[in-house]
C-alpha cells in the first residue's frame, strides 16, 4: 500500500506528470486539488433513504429508463463478480444490482446504494473521473487513487438527458482479482453500449410526438434528431450536439434539418415539396387519387393537374 503511494504522489508531483495519461492527471486532481492521501481512505458514508430517493427523483424518467437497461446489463456479467451501478451527476450511486454472494466485498469498498463515489471523495475511480470527464473511463485495479480499491476494476460511461446535459454514471464494477484486460474492455464496451441506449430511449420519450431520426453512426453516443411536422430540428442528443456544433440557440429558433444535415440543397424548392407531399398522400391512399385529393383538400381536377406540372404520373 505504501508504494502504491509512492507511486501516486511521484506521477502527480513529477514535472509534466498530469500529462502524462487521463489516470496521471486524475492522480494530480485527487492528490493536488482535493487533497487526498492515497494511503489513508474516508471512512464509507451513504445518504440516508430520504436523501437517496431526492436523488433519483432528480433524475426523473431517465432513471426509471436506466433500471430496465441495468436488469439486462445485469443478467450478462453479474455471475462474474460484477456490480452494475447507476449513479446522478455527482457520482452518488442511486441505484445498484449485484450477486448477494458478492455483497459483502462490494460494502466493504463502499459501492452501495447512497454513496459518494466523486472524485474529489473517493479520487480516481471509474465513476468520479467519468463525472470529471464525461466520456467513458476503465480504471483497472492499481490505478485507482486509493490503496484500498486496487482490487477492483470499474468501467464507467457517462449518460446525458434529452437536452445534452450530463445526467449520471452507468458503471460495471468488478470484485475479481483474477479479472483480464480482455475482459475489461469487453466490459467497457458493455457498459457503454449499455449507456448510450439508455440516453436514445429517453430522448425517444421525451419528444414522443416528434419524427426522430438517426443522423449518423454513433460510435461514443447516439445521432439523434428530433423533428417537429415541418422538419425544423426541435431536439438533438449530445453527440448530435457536438457533431454539428448545435447551441440552444438552435432549438430556440429551429432550423431546417436539411441545413444542418447538408442534403446538397442550397436554397428551398417549393415545387420539390409539393410534389414530396403529393407523393406522400398518395402513398397513404394506397395510390387512390380522389382520396389523396380529399386529404389534401383540393378536387381531383386540380389533384392531376398540379401532378403533371410536377412531372408525376
Amino acid at each position: 500500500m505504501s508504494r502504491h503511494g509512492e507511486k501516486i504522489r511521484g506521477v502527480a508531483l513529477s514535472q509534466g506528470g498530469a500529462a502524462r495519461s487521463s489516470v496521471a492527471a486524475s492522480w494530480s486532481r485527487s492528490l493536488l486539488v482535493h487533497g487526498l492521501d492515497p494511503d489513508t481512505a474516508p471512512k464509507p458514508e451513504r445518504l440516508d433513504h430520504a436523501a437517496r430517493q431526492q436523488a433519483s427523483d432528480r433524475m426523473g424518467r431517465l432513471a426509471a429508463i436506466a433500471s430496465g437497461a441495468m436488469d439486462r446489463l445485469f443478467a450478462a456479467v453479474g455471475e462474474s463478480g460484477c456490480s452494475v451501478i447507476l449513479t446522478d451527476a455527482s457520482g452518488v450511486i442511486v441505484e445498484r444490482r449485484g450477486k448477494p454472494g458478492d455483497d459483502a466485498a462490494f460494502q466493504h469498498w463502499g459501492l452501495w446504494t447512497g454513496a459518494d463515489w466523486s472524485e474529489a471523495r473517493e479520487g480516481t475511480n471509474g465513476i468520479g473521473t467519468c463525472v470529471v470527464e464525461q466520456r467513458p473511463v476503465v480504471i483497472h485495479r492499481d490505478q485507482h487513487f486509493y490503496a484500498s480499491n486496487t482490487a477492483m476494476s470499474c468501467m464507467g460511461a457517462p449518460i446525458f438527458d434529452h437536452e445534452g446535459e450530463f445526467a449520471g454514471v452507468l458503471d460495471i464494477s468488478s470484485c475479481r482479482a483474477d479479472l483480464a484486460s480482455a475482459f475489461v474492455t469487453l466490459l467497457a464496451d458493455s457498459v457503454t453500449e449499455a449507456a448510450g441506449r439508455i440516453e436514445a430511449e429517453n430522448f425517444q420519450h421525451a419528444f414522443a410526438k416528434s419524427r426522430i431520426v438517426m443522423a449518423g453512426a454513433a460510435h461514443n453516443g447516439p445521432m439523434l434528431l428530433a423533428l417537429d411536422q415541418d422538419d425544423l430540428v426541435i431536439g438533438a442528443t449530445r453527440r448530435a450536439r457536438k457533431t454539428w456544433s448545435l447551441s440552444p440557440e438552435n432549438f430556440a429558433n429551429p432550423r431546417p434539418a436539411r441545413d444542418i444535415l447538408g442534403d446538397g440543397a442550397e436554397t428551398p424548392d417549393l415545387a420539390a415539396a409539393e410534389r414530396a407531399e403529393i407523393r406522400r398522400a398518395l402513398a397513404h391512399t394506397q395510390g387512390n387519387a380522389s382520396r389523396a385529393a380529399r386529404a389534401l383538400g383540393i378536387s381531383r381536377a386540380t389533384f392531376y393537374r398540379r401532378m403533371a406540372q410536377l412531372g408525376l404520373r
